[in-house]
């Protein structure tokens, strides 16, 4: 009798025991015993994390960076105003060549370069400013001067003629006097010197001339006297192959004109920096031969 009853106990405890596993028994279990301390429940978790604790989880480029490293937005850069007037369509002179000499330099520029400051001059220093973030009116202030003259070299006497290294194939016309006989024919607007036989060119040289305070005298002369090495007593400098023509005025070759082109300029005489060119003249001209200095 006592043996059934333990084991119905048992069986009892079993069955208690395997209905306990539910939500009721758990709740059973956190019941405190009598006269033990009692706890306040944990508030219940929510399903949605904070905006914080989802900030601190989110990977780089996503919900973190947007709100720990977010930048103002850039505001685009203003372009100030334009300054007073300084060339403009219409104006003409030198000023106006040396720009379009500069803007030239930056191809901004194209073909010739003259005195006319005319709607091509103006299309290209719109295009100068546009690119510059200078304000864009066609007309040059300071600002655009001032910008152009940084990014740009003083234009050469080459370039403000329109006139570039080894261009020989001129079309200006030859002088009448040149036309007849033997001639050195000297074109002061094309700077060249032309050897012409019988009104035929039969060499061709680039030449340049005096400075404004030594100017290359103009004019019909002839080949008076010729000097293989010669060496100018006055200005103590060499001056080889000279065939003179005018006192102390010569063709001849210049060292100084082959190295720095038409940069600098002579005291008078008329330069060729074609060595081999003028070693060959020397020896085709004779005394007698005429000497034509003209502007085309």
């Amino acid at each position: 009798m006592v043996l059934g009853v333990l084991l119905g106990t048992c069986a009892l405890g079993y069955g208690v025991t395997r209905f306990g596993a539910g939500p009721a028994a758990s709740a059973d279990r956190a019941t405190p015993a009598a006269g033990a301390p009692t706890t306040s429940a944990a508030p219940p978790r929510s399903s949605s994390p904070s905006p914080a604790a989802e900030a601190a989880r989110a990977p780089v480029g996503t919900v973190r960076e947007r709100t720990a490293f977010a930048l103002p937005a850039e505001r685009p850069r203003a372009t100030p105003p334009p300054g007073p007037r300084i060339l403009g369509r219409g104006d003409d002179g030198a000023e106006v060549r040396d720009l379009q000499s500069r803007l030239r330099q930056l191809a901004w520029f194209f073909g010739d370069v003259d005195d006319d400051y005319d709607r091509e001059t103006v299309v290209a220093v719109r295009g100068f400013q546009e690119k510059r973030r200078i304000a864009v009116t066609g007309y040059v202030d300071r600002r655009t001067l001032d910008r152009l003259h940084a990014m740009t070299h003083t234009p050469t006497a080459d370039e403000l003629a329109n006139r570039f290294p080894g261009e020989l194939d001129t079309d200006a016309a030859l002088d009448a006097r040149c036309l007849t006989a033997r001639a050195l024919c000297v074109d002061k607007s094309s700077s060249t010197l032309r050897w012409v036989v019988d009104g035929k060119v039969r060499q061709t040289l680039a030449v340049r001339f005096g400075s404004s305070y030594t100017p290359t005298r103009e004019g019909l002369f002839h080949v008076g006297w010729k000097s293989r090495d010669h060496v100018s007593k006055l200005y103590d400098t060499a001056m080889p192959y000279a065939m003179f023509f005018s006192g102390g005025q010569a063709v001849h070759y210049s060292p100084d004109f082959a190295a720095r082109g038409y940069a600098g300029a002579s005291h008078g005489c008329v330069n060729v920096r074609d060595l081999a060119g003028v070693q060959w003249l020397f020896d085709q001209t004779a005394i007698g031969d005429k000497v034509v200095i003209y502007w085309s």
